[in-house]
């Protein structure tokens, strides 16, 4: 018996030994494995250059949010200047168009009727011009901007919110009528007497040209009166407030899908809305240097104020545009090409055969109409200085005449500058090209599109269909190329191939689209 209890306790004893020598053999092997692993993550290499096409575009989108700001701001440089030209005009060359026009009317009697016209085209537009700031301005003289201040200073601030945002949208709607109204005007007083009167006379147009331009003052005057109470407040928490609604801006058009032509009008909007902001900040100026006596040191009490809203716009926009590009995958380049397409308007209707003044064209580009905000400045600037006696007419001389001066040296480095971008992006020979409504009127069959037969041909260098036929430069190819994955979702919905894309409407070339042609955030 005591062997057999011998052997179990040997065995027992062998069996205790062999588990604890493998006990550490496993941990070793663990350690061995967790080492290794270490060891791999530290030493792991991998290659950039597998996927170079991916890292390039990464780079290249850093780069261009970083010449975002560069760009963006020689366009609205650019813009800035094309909007000053045109608001200088109502104030320098209009009111000595208006006397050269009437001078004629008057001097007609004299001289005889040598033409089938009693005035020329443009000379009737100036005159409806005159008379329609001449009309409006009688009747703002009635609206007293003292008790419109208090009234406004007595709301809470936010109702004044409010009240600002609502003013904006109208505005935006107001500019996008506004010129409509106008050109209407326009066309009915200088429309050939030969063809068929479909309207309802020229006298209904005028007046509602002027309800039109004196209602947009007033809302001009009451956004500026709002903003005065904002600048005038204590612990300036309604200017901080209209501050950061700029912001809002950012997340209303960030996150949104646009097209190269859709940033043009956002640009152009952008440009409006910078240039209306400078004046209104100057119409805050004048009125709060008027009730402080132009006493120099409340200017600068003012002056901060005046850079942080403007530092708060030029910042919304950078950050509004540099995300734009990104998320849409467009190139810096194209402010090039917008700044091309504004220059274009400006050289084109200098041109003898224009068929536009340029007030009006920067008007339809950018909605920016400078008779409501010039007819307010003047409002605001007769009641903040008093003229008496023939020194302060000599002063006001000087100053018309200055502006004058101005206005022609403006013209003049624009009109160089213009020529130079023009000619940079080749559109030199569309400045020859008939305008596209000219080009796009020609009789045309029903079905067919073919030229009816009429006495006098159209010139062999035009199209023989109803689509415009201005020749396309590269960036204006770059600028409506329709993108490739659109062209595979239509052909795949239609069943298209090949020729079937011809029955599609092409895009519009930039020139041809005004700001007021955008229906969603795709132009086709």
């Amino acid at each position: 018996v005591k062997p057999k209890k011998c052997i179990k306790k040997v065995s027992v004893c062998v069996c205790v030994c062999v588990y604890m020598c493998l006990i550490p053999c496993s941990f070793l092997a663990v350690d061995l494995s967790l080492v290794r692993f270490i060891t791999t993550e530290l030493t792991r290499g991998y290659f950039l250059e597998h996927n170079e096409a991916k890292y390039t575009e990464r780079r290249e989108r850093v780069y261009t949010c970083l010449r975002i700001p560069k760009e963006l701001e020689k366009l609205m440089t650019f813009g800035f200047f094309l909007c000053l030209d045109a608001f200088l005009y109502v104030f320098t060359l209009l009111p000595l168009r208006v006397i050269l026009a009437l001078l004629r009317l008057l001097t007609l009697p004299c001289c005889g009727l040598s033409g089938s016209r009693l005035l020329q085209p443009a000379q009737v537009c100036d005159v409806l011009k005159g008379f329609i700031m001449v009309l409006c301005y009688s009747m703002m003289s009635y609206v007293d901007y003292a008790m419109m201040y208090h009234l406004i200073r007595g709301q809470s601030v936010i109702k004044l919110y409010i009240i600002y945002n609502m003013l904006e949208v109208a505005d935006r709607l107001f500019s996008s009528f506004g010129q409509d109204i106008l050109d209407a005007l326009y066309w009915t007083a200088t429309e050939p007497k030969e063809k068929k009167r479909a309207h309802i006379g020229v006298i209904p147009h005028f007046l509602m040209a002027v309800l039109y331009v004196f209602l947009h003052a007033i809302l001009i005057m009451v956004q500026a009166t709002t903003l005065n109470v904002a600048f005038n407040s204590h612990n300036k928490s309604l200017l901080t407030i209209m501050m950061s609604n700029n912001f809002v801006e950012i997340k209303g058009s960030v996150f949104k899908k646009f097209e190269k032509n859709n940033l043009f009008q956002m640009s152009n909007s952008d440009i409006k809305e910078r240039f209306t902001n400078y004046i209104l900040l100057l119409i805050v100026c004048l009125r709060n240097m008027e009730q402080f006596s132009w006493n120099p040191d409340h200017l600068w009490v003012l002056f901060p104020d005046v850079v942080m809203v403007i530092a708060s716009e030029v910042a919304v926009d950078v950050v509004k545009h540099a995300f734009i590009t990104k998320f849409n995958d467009i190139s810096a380049d194209v402010y090039g090409e917008y700044r091309a397409s504004l220059a274009f308007d400006l050289v084109s209707s200098r041109q003898k055969n224009a068929y536009t003044d340029y007030s009006d064209s920067v008007s339809r580009r950018m909605g920016f109409i400078p008779l409501p905000l010039a007819l307010l400045l003047i409002r605001v600037v007769t009641s903040s200085v008093k003229i008496q006696g023939s020194l302060s007419f000599m002063c006001v001389l000087l100053f018309y005449l200055g502006m004058i001066t101005l206005k022609v040296l403006n013209s003049i480095v624009l009109l160089g500058t213009s020529c130079v971008f023009v000619k940079e992006a080749k559109m030199e020979e569309k400045l020859f090209d008939p305008p596209p409504s000219v080009v796009s009127s020609q009789p045309t069959a029903d079905k067919g599109g073919i030229p009816l037969a009429s006495d006098n041909p159209p010139p062999a260098n035009m199209a023989e269909t109803s689509v415009p036929t201005i020749p396309k430069s590269d960036s204006d190819t770059f600028l409506t190329t329709p993108d490739e994955d659109d062209d595979k979702i239509i052909n795949a919905n239609t069943g298209l191939e090949g020729d079937g894309l011809e029955h599609r409407t092409p895009k519009k070339d930039l020139l041809e689209i005004d700001r007021f042609t955008i229906c969603g955030n795709r132009i086709d």
